[in-house]
């Protein structure tokens, strides 16, 4: 994926055109669906859900199995996949990752001092003496004046990158790259495609908690194990041999031992104009092998024919697929069985196309979208963006669902990029039918926006919301939830305890589920185009889009 730089277009008016509808009143939507679905899809037989994966082939036949009772039809010219291309790549036998020529050698497990992997696929990597560069964020952003780049070469080289934007300490949201909100320079995925582009040899981001939005442990249990990544006619050798991560207290004995500050120079790296460091003398050696296999994931979709403009689109998406095995627990538990994420969000699917169906068809089609790779870097939303189904110009928008936390009943839901387009006021709508309001992000800092799959539609323009239960708990307020949101976290998220409870709390889940209906359905009877707000960075996009159909 690449940051979205696009110059701002006149706004067409047939963006927008067309009467916006009250949001539709929400049927009963089915508890027991969600719970059923949630259950199965989160049990050990599913094997965690991994792309490739015995437990792929299951969860394809379930999903099959549901859509078709929920009343869907195939949504692919008769069938219900589409293939998405991927290669799994699993390292093995990874050397430590080694830096020498300080003032002490260091040596870093696999494991519980670094990661690494690659999106090269080769079956072997060798990184032999790789001069080290400190390159603060590793951004270039000339529409920003920003460029960590500037006057360096780092060709062959191991590049040692900050997480996050330079200016996410700071309160507000106004700044170079929008204060404490995260923009997409500050994801790992574009700190690796920007090493690429300058040619390093790898690429090695510090991991520090609170900028990276969790600890070590949900690192570590990404990144171990079989990787997926989209196939490529050149196989990604145009992108570093290596790419990982290093614990902070590494970070800085390699720092140390160069005779540098980490800490100094990581509050340097925050300024405009900061000019990258050598690490004089050291270098950074790592090999691994690979296992390849090519091999075809698939997205599932379903579709309920629109009565009046059939060939006009709304989307509802979740992922369907987690981690498989994984780091096991300390019980030896090594199934990441990803029960709230996401398979919260497929139920969601079937529950919402099971409501939708008992409503009668809405004047506009509706499409209910399963992805694939979605832990892998979207790659299931963004292979579908790359290739879609339904012409993404007829594609009105839609609502992205991805891990329902079970908590109660909320004052409040959390918008993830608040303010983008014109869909918040149909949620602002449905939401003050119940009562409650829409608050932005408490946590922007998190990045949340680029770290699910409604952000692959929105780079081709398609408007999506992503919201979630908010924090402002009717029992306990936001300390509760703050609370409880920190708990999945810490406790469960991407880890082998995010699994099924029957003791959980569907009360706020359940709430929110008329929410995602009423917008969706809204979205679906209305005549009108919504677009992004002006300003914003996918507006240019959406207006060539839609100038385009016109």
């Amino acid at each position: 994926m690449r940051p979205m730089i696009a110059a701002l277009l006149l706004p067409l008016a047939a963006c927008t055109a067309g009467d916006k509808p009250e949001t539709a009143s929400a049927p009963d939507i089915s508890l027991e669906t969600m719970k059923d679905v949630t259950r199965t899809l989160a049990s050990d037989d599913f094997e965690g859900r991994a792309p490739g994966s015995a437990g792929e082939e299951k969860t394809l036949a379930y999903l099959v199995e549901q859509f078709q009772a929920a009343g869907l039809q195939p949504g692919n010219d008769g069938s219900w996949f589409q293939d998405v291309p991927l290669v799994e790549i699993n390292a093995k036998n990874v050397s430590p990752l080694t830096f020498t020529g300080g003032s002490e050698d260091l040596s870093l497990e696999y494991g519980p001092d670094m990661v690494v992997s690659t999106y090269r696929v080769t079956p072997r990597i060798d990184i032999e003496n790789s001069d080290v560069v400190f390159v603060g964020y590793g951004i270039n952003a000339p529409e920003r004046g920003w460029n960590d780049y500037e006057g360096v070469d780092v060709t062959g080289k191991t590049v040692i990158i900050l997480v996050n934007d330079p200016d996410w300490e700071t309160q507000g949201l106004d700044g170079t790259f929008n204060g404490r909100a995260m923009t997409y320079y500050g994801r790992w995925t574009y700190k690796y495609e920007e090493a690429a582009r300058q040619g390093a040899a790898a690429a090695i981001i510090v991991h520090q908690t609170e900028p990276a939005a969790y600890g070590w442990n949900v690192v570590q249990s990404s990144w171990s194990g079989p990787q997926q990544v989209a196939d490529a006619e050149n196989g990604h050798m145009d992108q570093s041999k290596a790419d990982g991560w290093i614990q902070l207290e590494y970070a800085k004995k390699l720092f140390a031992g160069a005779g540098l500050n980490f800490d100094e120079l990581a509050q340097a790296a925050k300024q405009p104009g900061f000019e990258a460091v050598p690490l004089e003398g050291v270098q950074a050696s790592v090999s691994f092998d690979n296992e390849i296999r090519k091999h075809s994931s698939k997205n599932v979709i379903g579709i309920l024919p629109g009565s009046e403009r059939p060939d006009e689109y709304v989307l509802y998406t979740a992922h369907w697929d987690h981690l498989g095995h994984c780091e096991a627990a300390p019980d030896g538990d090594d199934i990441c069985n990803g029960a709230v994420d996401n398979a919260t969000g497929v139920a969601s699917l079937v529950a919402l196309a099971q409501a939708n169906k008992e409503a009668g068809p809405a004047a506009r089609s509706q499409v209910f979208l399963a992805v694939t790779a979605e832990e892998s870097g979207l790659l299931g939303s963004a292979y579908y963006g790359d290739n879609p189904v339904f012409p993404l110009s007829q594609t009105v928008g839609g609502v992205n669902i991805d891990a329902l936390v079970p908590m109660g009943p909320s004052r409040n839901v959390t918008v993830v990029g608040k303010g983008k387009s014109e869909l918040d006021s149909y949620l602002e709508e449905a939401l003050a039918a119940q009562g409650r309001v829409a608050s932005a992000e408490p946590t922007p800092e998190k990045g949340y926006y680029y770290r699910s799959d409604h952000f692959s539609f929105a780079k081709h323009g398609v408007p999506m919301i992503y919201f979630e239960g908010g924090e402002d708990l009717v029992e306990g307020g936001e300390e509760a939830g703050a609370a409880a949101a920190q708990d999945y976290t810490d406790n469960r998220y991407h880890g082998p305890k995010d699994e099924y409870s029957e003791d959980w709390d569907w009360s706020g889940i359940m709430e929110n589920e008329a929410l995602y209906y009423r917008v969706g359905r809204a979205l679906a009877e209305t005549d009108a185009w919504p677009n992004w707000v002006e300003g914003d960075e996918f507006r240019a996009i959406r207006d060539e889009s839609r100038a385009e159909a016109e």
